[in-house]
Parts: structure tokens; sequence; C-alpha cells
């Protein structure tokens, strides 16, 4: 049927939400293939496709020939392979993303952002200073700028919204590829107040460009993690390259 997704996302959407209840444990041990393409009426074809989804997702081992070892302690990840805003990563962990917009408005570029979103420095951006929640609990302050055209939608957009990106998405703005930086910061006093830590702590930081199908930057963004909350996995092959976050359950 057009539109209905494959059976093998099915099977390892379950068994990551069965790894996340902690049905399996860190170490434990999954169903034999067959015994798992009898569970869920499929190929042992499909459960294979369903077992190297969670193998690139950090969720499992990938030895051949034996039962798969839960890995990491049932951590939520998230494969970068596919572009995918904040909230909507959440939502496909079962968590219930927030948001709260704390500051808009526009100014004009500095060197730093003017260098990411290809414009004059100078030039007129708008800027968002945002906290956002998992489940209510604030993990994430987003500093985000915006060139103008992309900014202004923004700055109509309800302060309590979950996801910009998805909103700007309705108006024609897609995001199809983002670079991403990682690395460690101490907190400042807007992050302390925001994320209930105190000033200097440590928090881990993703700078992130997004660009449109046509090359052309939509966003130049900050966010700073509370540890503990989530973490970022880079997976590397011959072949490819994935990337991916994970949300460490407290």
């Amino acid at each position: 049927m057009a539109g209905k997704a494959p059976l093998y996302r099915k099977v390892a959407g379950d068994l990551r939400a069965a790894i996340t209840a902690g049905e399996y444990g860190s170490g434990a041990r999954l169903p034999a293939e067959d015994e798992l393409a009898r569970t869920y009426g499929v190929s042992r074809g499909t459960v294979r496709q369903a077992l190297a989804a969670l193998r690139t997702d950090g969720l499992v081992t990938s030895r051949r020939g034996a039962r798969r070892v839960v890995l990491g302690g049932g951590a939520r990840l998230q494969s970068f392979e596919e572009l995918r805003s904040f909230a909507r990563w959440a939502r496909s962990q079962g968590e219930e993303p927030g948001g709260r917009t704390v500051a808009v408005g526009p100014g004009g570029a500095t060197e730093e952002e003017a260098y990411h979103l290809r414009l004059p420095v100078g030039e007129r951006i708008f800027r968002v200073l945002r906290v956002r929640t998992l489940s209510g609990s604030p993990v994430m302050v987003e500093r985000t700028t915006y060139p103008e055209r992309v900014g202004e939608l923004v700055a109509t957009m309800d302060p309590g919204l979950a996801s910009h990106a998805d909103a700007l998405e309705a108006h024609g703005v897609l995001f199809s590829d983002a670079l991403h930086t990682i690395d460690v910061v101490p907190a400042d006093a807007a992050d302390a107040e925001l994320l209930g830590c105190r000033a200097g702590d440590g928090l881990l930081r993703e700078r992130r460009r997004s660009t449109d199908p046509a090359g052309l930057p939509v966003e130049w963004s900050q966010d700073r993690y509370l540890p503990g909350t989530v973490a970022f996995t880079v997976r590397n092959s011959s072949g490819s390259r994935a990337m991916g976050r994970s949300l460490n359950g407290s």
C-alpha cells in the first residue's frame, strides 16, 4: 500500500522501544533471528534489516552468526543520516519536546555570523534565544541566527512553539543539509539561569550550519546541552559516515 512504512521499521521500532523500556538490559541478548521472524510474521531478511537499523543506531552489536547483544544500557539514539529537527527526534524517542523563546530580534551580522550565513558583515539578521525541553525538563539552550528572510518568519511565531524548523517547512523553508561541530564550553549566566546549572559548568555544544536544497544557509545555531542528557555518536565506515545523537536517561 502506498505510504505504508516498511515492515523492518516496525520491527526495529518495537525492539528499540523494548530496549528503551529496559526489557533488554545492557549485555542482554535479543531473541534469535528465526524467533523474531516468527513473532512478527516476517522473513529473516526483514529481521536482519531491522537489526541493521539498531546496529547503525548503536543499540546492539553487529556480530554475524550470533544473537545480537544490547549495548549502552538502553540509550536512545538518532541517526543523523536523516536530518531531523530536535522536536521530531525527541518524539521518535517517546519524549515530548518543548521550547520557549526567551528573546528574538534583528541586528547586524557579526563576522562569525556573516561567515556562516554567507552574508556581508553588518547585514540584517535575526537572533533567537530559546530553551528546549524534553518531557518538561530543560536540556538545552539554543542560540540561532537566521538570515533576514527566515528570521522575519520566526519572529512572528508563538514563543511556546516546540519546533521552529517544522513550522518553517510549512513556509517553504527546507533544511536539507547540516554541518555539525561539537565541543565543550563553560555555561554563561544565561545558560545557568535557563538550565538550572552553575555558571562555569561544562556544557556540550553543538554548532550547526543548515542549508536549503539550493545550498543557501538558513540558520547558524549554537546549542548548549546539559551533560548527561544528550550525547552524540559518530559511526564511520569506508562506504559511508553516520552521526547520531543519543538521549541519556536519568
